[in-house]
């Protein structure tokens, strides 16, 4: 059996033109090596799975002019496990090996992940090198957390905040694999994998692989990824927003029963209505409708239910749903809490036709 790779680790970018969202980035990285104004230390600060130890492998390749084929793990670009390495010794270590310039290519590249989990002696003991270091030395650190590494450490370097990579970028870059695997897919599956990943790449690669495995004709469809992940269908939150819209108390608290004996979390259910009562918001104006992370075929339901809601009820809504999600993990009947919002919910429009209708009054008597 050919061993398998994940898709994380297959399309690794090899280039800067490949990596994903990250052009800020990249481009000055660029510049930086052709204008020759590289920093001697650089930190890599964002979120996982967003490119960052990626892109230290890219640029430690380009200084040194090797081509592709090297993977980092060539005689003068060190790898440092900080999670796992964060002690003086290991910092102490890493200096001695400094002090030797490199035999092959132009630099010795220390790239150094989870950098924020080294010991405050670790960091003192890095302090005077990452300051000084020796003019074929180039340190990239990375972290997901920056605000726990020392002031004196930061100042040191320059430093590149990764962002988060956006849904469409990701559901972009799952269609081009997908392409070259020979996959057939829906983009609504791609999509909701990529909102899925909360703009981590790598966790979104993870997600796809799972849904190709699960399918045994390699077809990566809206059914089987909401099956497999566990999301709740928004055709749900379609059907529960109509029942709101039309009062119909009722036919609200069964959808919500049918949706808690398919297993779903009422907390989860909430805050997915609050989502799509926002969706809906957005999608009425169209200066804002390209704020709306969900697909092209799903922007037209929203705006069919959007115009057959008022602004109000929205506002209404959202207010409810909010209060509700804020209070949820204090409640001790949970179940009876979403209900009671989803009542409050359903008579909106009721309270909203009061208020206009004594408003009516105050006026003629005026």
């Amino acid at each position: 059996m050919e061993k398998f790779v994940v898709s994380a680790r297959k399309y690794r970018p090899k280039g800067f033109d490949e990596v994903v969202g990250q052009s800020h980035i990249t481009t000055t990285l660029k510049n930086a090596i052709d204008n020759n104004q590289l920093a001697q230390a650089l930190l890599f600060c964002g979120p996982r799975g967003v490119g960052k130890t990626t892109c230290a492998r890219i640029l430690a390749r380009m200084i040194n002019d090797f081509d592709e084929s090297h993977d980092g793990n060539t005689l003068n670009i060190f790898e440092l496990d900080a999670a796992s390495n964060n002690s003086v010794d290991d910092i102490r270590n890493l200096i001695d090996q400094v002090r030797y310039p490199p035999q092959y290519g132009k630099y010795k590249v220390y790239i150094i992940d989870e950098v924020h989990m080294l010991s405050t002696q670790a960091f003192n003991a890095f302090l005077k090198t990452l300051e000084e270091p020796p003019p074929y030395a180039i340190f990239i650190l990375a972290t997901t957390e920056k605000h726990k590494i020392i002031p004196t450490i930061l100042s040191r370097c320059q430093i590149f905040d990764f962002n988060r990579i956006q849904v469409n970028d990701i559901a972009d870059h799952l269609k081009q694999i997908a392409d070259r695997e020979s996959i057939k897919y829906e983009e609504e599956a791609l999509h909701l994998i990529s909102q899925k990943a909360d703009g981590a790449l790598r966790d979104a690669l993870s997600i796809f692989d799972l849904i190709v495995t699960f399918s045994s004709d390699r077809n990566v469809t809206y059914q089987s990824t909401i099956s497999n992940l566990h999301i709740l269908d928004y055709e749900y939150y379609f059907k529960m927003v109509d029942h709101l819209l039309n009062e119909d108390m009722s036919a609200a608290l069964l959808t919500f029963d049918d949706i808690l004996k398919q297993g779903f979390d009422g907390h989860n259910f909430i805050v997915g209505l609050s989502e799509h009562l926002r969706n809906l918001m957005v999608s009425k104006d169209n200066a804002t409708i390209q704020l709306m992370e969900v697909p092209d075929a799903a922007k037209a339901k929203f705006a069919e239910q959007a115009n057959k809601s008022s602004l109000s009820f929205l506002l209404s809504a959202l207010t409810i749903a909010n209060k509700c999600d804020l209070s949820y993990k204090g409640a001790k009947n949970q179940r009876l809490h979403v209900e009671l919002a989803l009542m409050k919910l359903a008579h909106i429009n009721a309270a909203l036709s009061m208020a206009s209708s004594s408003t009516d009054e105050v006026k003629k008597k005026v």
